[in-house]
């Protein structure tokens, strides 16, 4: 008989839930022994990543500030409010619900550590008060179950807290150690670990209670990075309203569209210097449609200007300048990159806009743009195409000049004075006695009414339409106008711009995100708290992908499950959770139910 064996694991600075998630889906078998994860509550301060971590983890989440009162002055820059009080090792076991947690996973705020924040900016006293949350965080959870401590603590952060943050590290490796902890520390790729299609490396600090669980910990199997084509082809295409509205194409000034376009798939804003200039303008391509004399024009550098109007404009001439006192490409971070379809991407994080690195995918999948050959007519003297089994509307039709007979030709019409074809059971499909010639039809070419009724009509900016009736439509009446406004370059829109590699370049939409976290299946709706695309984009990017935190978990699990058996060795392949692989650990001894 197979036995059950309740694992609880606990969530300080929880965000949305996506480590949770992937706790609760842990698995993990030891001879008879079964684990199973429960979630029995998580911390954070934002409120709506709390109502988030609810739906995603399944239990409530507790909203806390665990700053204490000198942090707190620090980061807000004013003292708190008479309301505010400093979170205690009670408020953590209430979060808890009374239950003590056998895992704690801790993803304390990063932002200081982050190699995307400045030096100088990180030893301010808001980030310094930040980091020094983090030592708080862990020091509450260690004093909530000093009595009973938790079996394994992992702690997950950026890469650069083993460097920048060196000294804070010491610290909370040095505290944990005092509570009876061995703790480990090494960097992984989150990708591999869950299998994901985004490569996202992050610092882990692993702490084993050596009284209560002699057997080693080992390394969570690694995975090959799955290409970003193989999650976002199973979903809907951006903008399609059955997915959400987190599935909408974010709206970017038209600027951006444009360079986006012209950037090279699987590259960055460096393709752009690629395009050919000459005198000011680009040489192999028009951006607009009307373009004022020199509009976009750059001029070198050595050159003389044009006359300075009260419209010298980028737009309406050459009031540009191609200036060599440019900062260091390298240091622009790949701005307006581009994934290809078969590419893995980036780590997701809070700040992943188009214009704040490879944010974007060449999608194959542009809208209006048909597959070579599709709904191909091969001409009747010509050789046709390689037959294959999907021959169909792609290259499988012919102009067969043998119309001889209504009864021969596919939607064959009889003229009024001729017989009809034989009249079969599939008449109304195209064959046999399909349709006819009607003369009665009133469309004569005197119908004043019809043509002078506007069909196709369009209306010019600067005039008056008819009157709007219940059947306007742009083919029977004038419904269309001459609009001259074409789009500025600030201007935020959705634009379809088929680059030259006949793909969308476009954002990856908020779903999409987070569907390379591992948060939501490609194929489900996700519905995360209130309405900003904003928001939700920095709880997605700061949540730990679903897929990597349950791999962690199993392995976490097999190593408890170890321990309560009496087990305290274990035949591995692999080293300790620092290096590589490990295989299968158990066979399942006896009989299963």
């Amino acid at each position: 008989m197979l036995t059950p064996c309740e694992i609880r694991h606990f969530h300080l600075f929880a965000g949305l839930g996506g480590g949770a998630r992937g706790f609760n889906r842990g698995a993990a078998r030891v001879g008879n022994l079964v684990a199973r994860f429960r979630c029995i509550g998580g911390i954070d301060n934002d409120a709506a990543a709390m109502r988030d971590f609810k739906a995603l983890a399944g239990v409530p989440g507790t909203v806390l500030d665990m700053f204490d009162r000198e942090q707190f002055t620090a980061f807000h820059g004013h003292e708190p409010g008479p309301d505010w009080r400093e979170a205690t090792p009670q408020d953590i076991q209430r979060a808890a619900g009374g239950e003590r947690p056998h895992i704690v996973f801790l993803s304390a705020p990063c932002k200081g550590f982050s190699g995307l924040l400045s030096e100088t900016k990180s030893k301010t006293a808001k980030y310094q008060a930040l980091n020094r949350l983090t030592l708080r965080g862990v020091w509450l959870m260690l004093e909530a179950w000093a009595d009973d401590p938790p079996e394994l603590v992992l702690f997950e952060n950026v890469p650069r807290l083993a460097t920048r943050g060196r000294a804070l590290l010491d610290r909370i490796t040095a505290m944990l150690r005092s509570y009876g902890y061995a703790t480990a520390e090494t960097t992984h790729d989150c990708g591999e670990l869950g299998g994901l299609a985004q490569s996202r490396k992050r610092f882990l600090l692993v702490a084993r209670h050596i009284a209560k669980v002699p057997p080693l910990l080992y390394e969570p199997a690694r995975r090959p990075l799955r290409a970003v084509g193989d999650v976002l082809g199973r979903m809907l295409l951006p903008g399609d309203l059955r997915a959400g509205p987190m599935h909408r194409v974010p709206a970017l000034q038209w600027k951006t569209w444009i360079r986006l376009a012209f950037v090279e798939a699987g590259s960055d804003w460096r393709s752009l210097n690629r395009l050919a200039v000459a005198d000011g303008v680009l040489r192999d391509y028009l951006v607009v449609p009307t373009m004022f004399r020199g509009g976009l024009g750059v001029r070198g550098w050595d050159e003389t200007a044009g006359a300075v109007a009260g419209e010298s404009l980028p737009l309406n001439g050459a009031f540009s300048v191609a200036d060599p006192r440019a900062a260091d490409a390298a240091a622009q971070y790949q701005q307006y990159g581009v994934r290809r379809w078969a590419d893995t991407s980036g780590a997701v994080t809070g700040q992943s806009a188009a214009g704040g690195g490879a944010h974007s995918v060449a999608d194959p999948r542009c809208p209006g743009v048909l597959h070579n050959n599709a709904f191909r007519v091969v001409r009747y003297a010509d050789h046709a195409q390689a037959v294959t089994g999907g021959t169909g509307a792609v290259g499988g039709c012919v102009a067969d000049p043998r119309r001889d007979g209504p009864t021969f030709g596919k939607y064959a019409v009889t003229p009024w004075a001729e017989p009809a074809g034989t009249v079969i059971s599939g008449s109304t499909t195209g064959q046999g006695a399909f349709a006819v010639a009607d003369p009665r039809s009133g469309m004569a070419a005197d119908r004043g009414a019809y043509l002078t009724g506007g069909h196709y009509g369009v209306v010019r900016m600067d005039e008056p339409s008819g009157a709007v009736s219940a059947a306007a439509c742009h083919d029977n009446g004038r419904w269309s106008v001459a609009d001259p406004r074409m789009p500025a370059a600030t201007d935020n829109l959705v634009a379809v711009i088929a680059a030259e590699d006949g793909t969308w370049h476009r954002p990856f939409t908020t779903l999409e995100l987070a569907a390379l976290q591992s948060l939501v299946d490609p194929e489900e709706q996700l519905e995360l708290d209130g309405l900003s695309d904003q928001a939700w984009r920095e709880r997605i990017g700061n949540a730990v992908p679903s897929d990597a935190a349950q791999a962690i978990a199993s392995e976490m699990g097999r190593t408890l499950l170890l321990a309560w058996s009496g087990q305290t060795f274990s035949l591995s392949a692999a080293p300790v959770w620092v290096r590589p692989v490990a295989v299968g650990l158990s066979v399942a001894q006896g009989a299963a139910a």
